[in-house]
């Protein structure tokens, strides 16, 4: 056998090493890659996005909204947990910053506000507001058997006892008004008698000039039942229109 060529051996040597370090220039960067596409799938899980906190939570202890209020926002009328979409911004921010700093108590939503920043209160806020409140997304409720002591307590108050009609302050029909005075109609009739045994306990701010305090102080238990089951019953209504 002849003694191999020392100048093919050479350019073989060199051809060899010049493929691997091609091979491993390009394993370096198909490794920058997915590194730079799984940061760009996490800056879209952000707590900067409003959508996917609600969505997804967040890397900072953040729960996902969806888990409690539904992947809409319709809400969990079994339970109490309230329709967030289509409400108005102002006034779910508003709720937030009244949970983060102790005007507003509520076991769940307490720690989870304290949790949001000023940035992800607004975002949050922006992002449900922007989701439409279908028809239909929240079940109505049967007419209980005190469903027209509801009724009445709705759309005519109780002022025997200096109780104003609901919609006075809600809205024709139940579909509130600005950021002060929120939708009543298909929210869930738990949800409503939990925020005003809230307010007879004083865990939730008592709003403009102390206005629902003073009323939930003058509804009886089976009056805020009746007036939930009423409103949970009422078709969802877009604030600002009339039907």
């Amino acid at each position: 056998m002849e003694p191999g060529n020392p100048t093919q051996t050479h350019l073989s040597s060199v051809w060899r090493s010049a493929f691997l370090q091609a091979l491993a220039v390009a394993l370096t960067l198909s490794t920058a890659l997915l590194f730079l596409s799984q940061g760009m799938a996490y800056a879209d899980q952000s707590p900067g996005a409003g959508a996917s906190i609600a969505r997804l939570g967040s890397s900072s202890g953040i729960p996902a909204c969806s888990s409690c209020h539904g992947s809409k926002g319709e809400g969990n009328p079994a339970v109490g947990y309230p329709r967030l979409a289509g409400l108005p911004e102002a006034y779910l921010n508003q709720q937030l910053n009244a949970l983060a700093s102790g005007k507003r108590s509520n076991p769940m939503m307490t720690p989870i506000a304290v949790l949001l920043s000023n940035e992800q209160k607004g975002e949050l806020s922006a992002f449900y507001a922007t989701l439409p409140a279908a028809s239909g997304s929240l079940p109505a409720t049967p007419r209980a058997p005190d469903y027209l002591r509801g009724e009445a307590l709705a759309l005519h108050g109780k002022w025997s006892e200096n109780v104003p009609a609901c919609i006075q302050c809600h809205g024709s029909g139940g579909g509130g008004v600005g950021a002060v005075f929120p939708a009543l109609a298909g929210q869930s009739s738990v949800y409503i008698q939990n925020q005003l045994t809230a307010w007879r306990a004083g865990t939730r701010a008592p709003g403009p000039l102390g206005l629902m305090s003073v009323v939930a102080s003058k509804l009886s238990v089976s009056e805020s039942k009746a007036v939930g089951d009423y409103f949970a019953a009422q078709p969802l209504v877009v604030q600002g229109s009339t039907r």
